[in-house]
Order: structure tokens, then C-alpha cells, then sequence
């Protein structure tokens, strides 16, 4: 499982021109499933990301959590962030999960977040969307599960 994980001050995404998600200060997370990933990995990521100290405190040091600060988090389907473009000029998906099983993962991991207490906004998976977001910091962080 693999999430890019942004600090955003706003965040929204767009599916055929409509906005079907928006956030305010919180964190914009691109996820990905891959082969073989299941429930563990699910849990593992939900609280991995929900638990991260990338909000300022008063001093200015990043020290406080999502739920810390009140923020929320947009979560959008990715399965490119599997994309390996080690031969080739052609990324090879091959790593992603089976997209059935992608999207059961995706829906895991929404529920879990919000089970952690977040308000949580979502893109469709499957669908050609149009994220947009302002990068808070920026701070950006790559997580894998182990």
C-alpha cells in the first residue's frame, strides 16, 4: 500500500467538472493499493497517516496531528503511484492491485480513517479527476506499508 501524503491549507477535487470533494486545512492523500495488500496493511496506513506530527505547534516545530488541529483529509484513488519506470519509457503497472480489489482497499481505508475520527472527503475511484490543492509548507511525504 502506498499514500503521497500533503499538507494542504485547501484541497478539492473534480470529477467531469463538478467538485464532489473540498477541505479546508488538513491533509490531501493520494493512495494505492498493491498486489497482495489487505486488511493489516489497511489498518497499518489508516493510522499511520491519521497519526502524523506534520502540523505546527506554537513554536513552529511540527508536532501536532490531523485531529490535533481540526483538519480533514481528502482522499484520492491513485493506482499510478505503482507505476514502475525502471525499463522502458512505458510506466508498468504490474505491482497495483486488481482494480476490484483496489477499490475495496480504497473504501477500507476511507472507512478506517473516519472510524479514527476524521472528517474525510473522497474522490471517485475510477473516474478521471482534476485534483487541486495548496501545498502547505510544502510538506509532502511517501508512505509505504510494510
Amino acid at each position: 500500500m502506498r499514500a503521497v501524503v500533503q499538507r494542504v491549507s485547501r484541497a478539492s477535487v473534480s470529477v467531469g467538472g463538478n467538485v464532489v470533494g473540498t477541505i479546508g486545512e488538513g491533509m490531501a492523500v493520494l493512495f494505492a493499493a498493491g498486489e497482495g495488500d489487505g486488511p493489516d496493511q489497511v489498518r497499518w496506513m489508516a493510522e499511520k497517516v491519521t497519526g502524523l506530527r506534520i502540523f505546527s505547534d506554537d513554536t513552529g516545530k511540527m508536532n501536532l496531528s490531523l485531529s490535533q488541529v481540526g483538519g480533514e483529509m481528502l482522499i484520492v484513488s491513485q493506482f499510478t503511484l505503482y507505476g514502475d519506470c525502471r525499463k522502458g519509457k512505458r510506466p508498468s503497472y504490474s505491482g497495483a492491485a486488481s482494480p476490484d480489489e483496489a477499490c475495496k482497499l480504497y473504501t477500507d481505508f476511507i472507512a478506517q480513517v473516519r472510524n479514527l475520527g476524521v472528517e474525510v472527503q473522497e474522490g471517485i475511484f475510477g473516474a478521471m479527476m482534476q485534483v487541486e490543492l495548496v501545498n502547505d509548507g510544502p510538506v509532502t511525504l511517501i508512505i509505504d506499508s510494510p
